[in-house]
């Protein structure tokens, strides 16, 4: 490509698996991302860990290989997992009322409301009946006491609307009540420690000069709809809402995740390996295949999207046609990170960047598709 400057991609990478870096590569060339890393993993093993670019807008401090940034809804992966892990331990039960853990939410109606509802996003309850600002979402008590109070806007179990924020207090509350830990130190001490995954919920001072700072499209104020909603969102973020010290102390466990493409694909490695990786098993293999549980198909009312949702992931569809296995699974985060997990070829792929592009639809943005697509080719799957 003519004046086009190569740009530098560190890490390793299987030569099965060269068509990944060339992705990345082009991806960065073309000034499509400012800093972004890639991993694949096989059988809960490193295939690809690259990484590339910068940090900065003005492109003067490199992407490195510790470097950590916003990955927004792919928490909503790593909260899941918590549950499933528990769930799998006997210690909940995700067809279980959500109110024999939590007794003040069978408040407003919604005493039979399921685990598994939260999960799936089809508990009615999308967005706080008044709209939330960044503080309140910052205090934890507020954030679920006014959830628990709440009814919910939809017959719950019957239709899918996301739930952009509340997911991650709705779960983690049930986390929190069953174990008696928030959901970031269970996640912490339960998942990332045992596997070595430098993935957290929320950040402590010594961690901040690891991250690369989201740099915003160009686009309106919004929480993470894409499409025409019939329950529009009433609580707000904005991309700059990440930089501050506040939103990177608290445990905001929808959207407030921090890591790089190698620790979340570390991470749900363990879905698509049958519950183990890196020689550490988390789940049982029922237990990771009780994601694959379809909770939800059909138009969302938030997004105005067709989804199939399984518990607590997105799940292939007809829709979906980039992903050539059934037992999929998958989410996406505002802007563009991605992560999934396929449980028939045992394989995890994930890309995280710092620079938000709109897109139009799930699974949209040609950066993360374009590895995926990659990833695939190299299995002799296209």
């Amino acid at each position: 490509m003519t004046g086009v400057v190569v740009p530098t991609i560190h890490g390793t990478c299987a030569d099965q698996f060269a068509e990944v870096r060339e992705a990345l590569s082009s991806t960065l060339a073309e000034g499509l991302d400012v800093g972004a890393s890639v991993a694949v993993f096989l059988d809960g093993e490193p295939v690809v860990d690259l990484w590339g670019g910068h940090t900065d807008p003005e492109r003067t401090r490199p992407w490195q290989r510790d470097t950590i940034t916003t990955v927004w809804s792919v928490t909503k992966t790593m909260t899941a997992l918590c549950t499933l892990i528990l769930a799998d331990r006997g210690e909940l039960r995700l067809d279980a009322p959500v109110a024999r853990y939590w007794p003040e939410f069978a408040a407003a109606g919604k005493e039979r409301i399921e685990v598994q509802h939260l999960l799936g996003h089809t508990a009615g309850l999308p967005d706080w009946d008044e709209p939330l600002g960044v503080a309140d979402l910052c205090d934890w008590d507020k954030a679920t006491s006014l959830l628990a109070r709440q009814a919910p806007r939809w017959e719950p179990g019957t239709v899918s609307g996301y739930h952009a924020l509340t997911h991650g207090y709705l779960v983690g509350e049930v986390i929190r009540r069953v174990c008696g830990r928030s959901p970031g130190t269970f996640f912490a001490e339960e998942v990332a420690g045992p596997l070595g995954a430098d993935f957290r919920l929320s950040l402590t001072p010594e961690q901040d000069h690891r991250v690369a700072p989201i740099i915003p499209h160009n686009q309106p104020r919004r929480a993470t709809g894409r499409g025409a909603a019939a329950v529009p969102p009433r609580t707000m973020i904005t991309p700059e809402d990440s930089w501050t010290t506040r939103w990177r102390r608290a445990e905001i466990p929808a959207v407030a995740g921090y890591g790089n493409a190698r620790s979340t694909a570390a991470v749900q490695a363990v879905l698509a390996g049958g519950g183990a990786a890196a020689g550490r098993r988390l789940l049982s293999e029922a237990g990771a295949r009780a994601a694959l549980t379809v909770q939800a198909e059909g138009t969302d009312l938030v997004l105005g999207a067709p989804l199939r949702l399984g518990t607590g992931y997105g799940l292939n569809s007809a829709e979906i046609s980039i992903l050539p296995n059934p037992d999929t699974c998958w989410w996406d985060g505002w802007g563009g990170s991605l992560v999934v997990a396929d449980l028939d070829a045992r394989m995890t792929v994930a890309y995280v960047m710092n620079q938000m592009r709109a897109r139009e639809y799930i699974i949209g943005d040609s950066r993360g598709t374009s590895v995926l697509t990659a990833a695939y080719r190299a299995l002799g799957r296209d």
